[in-house]
């Protein structure tokens, strides 16, 4: 499942943002990368301890936990602590699948990851290149969305960053590990959720509504890992 989210942050918060990260000390990313990735990764990254990432990492957080569609796409049981990349000058990431496991920096709690998440920080039209693509099931897909907006999308699907060739494109990129393991039973929960949402909104039957509702929270109950 893809999903898309609009306006995580605000045009004013992705300046913000922008503005915190030129004054952040970037590393070559390839000393977070693993052994598979050595060769096909060329981009810039913040360290785990930095102070700008942890302080904008906090801030995206709080943003999605108030965001109805990434609540209801995630389900998110843990959340790795967002990291942040820079493409440029030719910059790139050829095709790799995350790892199933990650620690948290600085800790021996362990993630699996499930749903791999980007946050764009830089207008489509100040770079070339850099698009995200990402082939599952559902086939190929270009994403290049606008500065605040996020894309969610299976930890599973194999996936790149085409080369940066004028300009600068910034992201914040983290794990989650849902509460529903299967892409395919998140698919059905979203789809329900969102069904009853449009239902309750158009102030369709009550008692409908609450027997669906109880099929959601039913399934959900069934399904999740806690």
């Amino acid at each position: 499942m893809l999903i898309t989210l609009d306006k995580v942050l605000s045009k004013a918060q992705v300046i913000e943002a922008s503005s915190m990260l030129e004054q952040a000390d970037w590393v070559d990313g390839k000393t977070t990368a693993g052994h598979l990735a050595l060769d096909c990764k060329n981009n810039l990254q913040l360290p785990t301890d930095s102070t700008e990432g942890q302080q904008l990492g906090d801030f995206i957080l709080a943003r999605l936990h108030d965001h109805p569609v990434f609540n209801s796409a995630a389900l998110a049981n843990k959340i790795l602590p967002p990291m942040f990349n820079c493409y440029q000058s030719a910059g790139e990431f050829g095709n790799h699948i995350d790892n199933a496991i990650r620690f948290v920096p600085g800790s021996h709690v362990k993630i699996r990851t499930d749903i791999s998440i980007t946050v764009f920080l830089s207008e489509p039209e100040s770079y070339e290149g850099g698009e995200l693509i990402i082939e599952d099931t559902y086939g190929q897909q270009s994403v290049k969305l606008a500065a605040g907006d996020a894309v969610l999308y299976p930890s599973t699907s194999t996936h790149r960053v085409t080369p940066v060739t004028q300009g600068r494109r910034l992201a914040s990129f983290f794990w989650i590990q849902s509460l529903i393991r299967s892409d395919e039973q998140r698919r059905i929960l979203f789809d329900l959720d969102q069904s009853i949402q449009n239902l309750t909104a158009a102030k369709q039957s009550a008692n409908e509504v609450v027997k669906l509702s109880g099929v959601y929270h039913n399934l959900l109950r069934q399904w999740s890992e806690t």
